[in-house]
């Protein structure tokens, strides 16, 4: 506990640039579960929940349930695939289906107590809500993240910064990226299994119009 509180003002100094530079729009806070297998050597399962909340975290924006797989091809790259089943607000106040699906690749490099993460995912998304008659179709997201960790036996908390970025494919949009996010938080290895997390994110979206949602993430981690 002691080695916790002495390294807090790092973290809250890894912390400040992304609070400074969020936009007092909307609030949310996003609770998540995350249980991981390791089948094989090169495969492990993968399944997560998850509920967002939004309206200074008043109100669910949406909940999911996904379960995917990752291939390790290499020593530095892997091959991932998952489907999500979402529960989501609309726009006439009730909660309908989605259907996501992810293909993708992920790749890891380590420098010294950095490890360097970029994974790209294909999203395909099916709605069960209808409003316009181009939901009847499926809709394409190309998805780019760059993430960075830092990991040393001295320091019990492990800091990362992480941005993301959206891209419609099928449609012709005015903006090229439809939605971003900046990201910096803190795990804490709890034991070899377990795991805890907490971060902010500034969610920039760029379509319909631009909006700002600065976000709080707990989440929780089991591996085996």
């Amino acid at each position: 506990m002691r080695r916790i509180k002495k390294h807090l003002p790092a973290v809250f100094l890894l912390l400040l640039p992304f609070v400074a530079a969020a936009q007092d729009n909307d609030f949310g806070i996003w609770y998540s579960a995350n249980v991981k297998v390791g089948v094989t050597q090169k495969l492990n399962a993968e399944v997560s929940a998850e509920v967002r909340t939004f309206e200074n975290a008043g109100k669910v924006e949406q909940g999911f349930l996904e379960a995917g797989l990752e291939y390790k091809l290499t020593k530095y790259l892997s091959a991932e695939g998952s489907y999500r089943l979402t529960n989501a607000l609309e726009d006439d106040s009730k909660y309908y289906f989605q259907h996501k699906f992810f293909l993708g690749f992920k790749g890891n490099l380590k420098a010294g107590n950095f490890t360097f993460q970029g994974r790209f995912r294909f999203q395909t998304r099916v709605r069960t809500y209808l409003e316009e008659v181009e939901d009847k179709y499926p809709d394409y997201t190309g998805r780019i993240r760059l993430k960075a960790t830092y990991r040393t036996q001295a320091f019990p908390l492990n800091p990362y910064v992480y941005i993301e970025t959206f891209i419609p494919v099928n449609k012709e949009p005015e903006r090229f990226i439809g939605k971003n996010r900046f990201a910096a938080g803190i795990e804490y290895k709890i034991s070899k299994k377990h795991s805890i997390d907490a971060g902010y994110i500034l969610q920039r979206d760029y379509l319909p119009r631009l909006n700002d949602e600065n976000i709080i993430q707990i989440g929780y981690n089991l591996n085996f």
